[in-house]
């Protein structure tokens, strides 16, 4: 499994906040805190034993996501009159949670080691593309540094929900579009547009907004030479990926065909727990061009 990998590969990690903090983790499951609301989720790369007793978990916890098929299931109310949906904040942005039949719950909080990136790399004016934009953190994050935003996602309800995450957030201006990521970068790279920063957070594996199938592995070199392609001098690329056949050799050749090796930052991403547990999160790679 990658998150036994050696330690040659460096890491960074998505650090706890007031609103979020992984308990623990372990027995193919992960234990998360989200403001007062407790979750037990499954989890592929808790290949481990957890710091605490599974009934310490029991006694916690909220809600727990039973599942049901490769792709759905339930949630299971361990506590009476918990709420399915709640709001919690990320420094001065908000984000509305709720119980979906996908396991998620609206967040991906291991990002919080991209949140900081943007942060740092955006000011004002810069324009910043965000492709597989899921419920928008990386877009509010980068809105409210000062960017302007353009937001795309294949999934209609989700742009709907990061446009809730947005006015939760006292924000505006975010450029909205519902289609394939991909297709629209090609079309943004035939329009000769350029951006500052582009963000990418694809799935292991999906439908495309008309029901195209979609695998990262057959895209990789595509999403990374039309992101090239789209970048101004000067420009960030941060690509996510958390699909087990791709490793970081596997993103160093795709990338190496455009960036030097001084341009680029390969890591592994992962998230502390309480018990100091450390979970992992897939293969991060960043370029500045």
């Amino acid at each position: 499994m990658q998150g036994a990998q050696t330690e040659k590969v460096p890491r960074e990690y998505g650090l706890p906040w007031p609103d979020y903090e992984l308990l623990d983790a372990g027995d193919g499951k992960k234990l998360e805190r989200w403001g007062a609301v407790i979750t037990i989720r499954p989890e592929i790369q808790a290949d481990f034993k957890p710091g605490w007793p599974y009934d310490q978990w029991l006694d916690m916890a909220h809600w727990e996501f039973e599942e049901q098929s490769s792709t759905q299931g339930r949630w299971l109310n361990i506590k009476p009159h918990a709420p399915e949906q709640w709001l919690i904040s990320y420094g001065n942005l908000n984000f509305g949670l709720k119980l979906t039949q996908f396991k998620h719950v609206g967040l991906f909080p291991e990002q919080q080691a991209n949140w900081r990136f943007i942060k740092e790399r955006v000011s004002a004016g810069p324009k910043v593309l965000n492709l597989f934009a899921y419920t928008g953190a990386a877009s509010l994050v980068a809105r409210d540094a000062g960017a302007e935003v353009v937001h795309v996602d294949s999934v209609k309800q989700l742009i709907t929900w990061a446009n809730e995450n947005q006015e939760r957030s006292h924000l505006s201006g975010i450029k909205w579009v519902h289609e394939d990521a991909l297709k629209f970068a090609q079309r943004e790279l035939k329009r000769g547009k350029r951006y500052d920063g582009i963000i990418m957070d694809p799935p292991a594996w999906g439908l495309g907004a008309k029901g195209e199938k979609w695998k990262l592995e057959n895209h990789l070199s595509g999403l990374i030479e039309t992101a090239y392609g789209l970048m101004n001098p000067g420009a960030f690329l941060i690509l996510n990926t958390y699909s087990p056949k791709i490793e970081q050799a596997d993103l160093a050749a795709s990338a190496g065909r455009y960036f030097s090796a001084k341009q680029l930052e390969i890591k592994q991403l992962w998230l502390p727990a309480k018990t100091g547990k450390e979970l992992y999160c897939g293969n991060l790679l960043r370029a500045i061009k």
